[in-house]
């Protein structure tokens, strides 16, 4: 960056940083778009392929078989 012999920033120096900025927020927005539609396509399939959770069911569980009092 080159400045001027007063030590004043160029006027051009701000554009490009803004352009700079916005490339970087369209390139972000695109991220997190293609980030949601992958989540969106493969999400369900991750819950259904688990075998080691999908025997458990949502809310409170029964006790396990070591827990139960069966003296």
């Amino acid at each position: 960056m080159l400045k001027t012999p007063h030590g004043q920033k160029r006027p051009t120096d701000k554009r490009e940083r803004e352009k700079a900025l916005i490339e970087r927020r369209q390139q972000k927005a695109a991220r997190r778009q293609d980030a949601k539609d992958r989540k969106a396509t493969t999400g369900s399939d991750r819950a259904d392929g688990d075998p080691d959770i999908a025997h458990i069911k949502l809310g409170p569980q029964p006790p396990a078989d070591w827990q139960t009092d069966d003296s």
